[in-house]
């Protein structure tokens, strides 16, 4: 009875020195890009679709059923890369 305590015991011990955040809740630093966004319904109202990549995509969504298609306010862009260091000028030498 005495062994399996201690085994149960270690076994809880190695989970529990194993166990973090979980990496699903870390946003990543690039990921996609969805600029368009798709209003179904028209005037009576429906549902929002913020998952399109190019404006076609989103035209194609409401075809037949009505609706409209707007930049997407919450979207995000990868910052543009900072521009390499200049160099100095080297002086003549004397």
């Amino acid at each position: 009875m005495r062994a399996l305590t201690i085994a149960v015991g270690l076994a809880a011990a190695a989970l529990a020195a194993g166990a973090g955040p979980a990496r699903a809740q870390v946003p990543s630093k690039v990921g996609p890009i969805y600029p368009w966004c798709a209003q179904y319904g028209g005037a009576f109202g429906g549902g929002t679709n913020c998952y399109f990549a190019e404006l076609w995509q989103c035209r194609q969504a409401i075809v037949g059923t009505g609706g409209w298609c707007y930049e997407n306010p919450f979207a995000w862009s990868v910052p543009p890369a900072a521009p390499p260091p200049r160099r100095k000028a080297r002086r003549p030498a004397r």
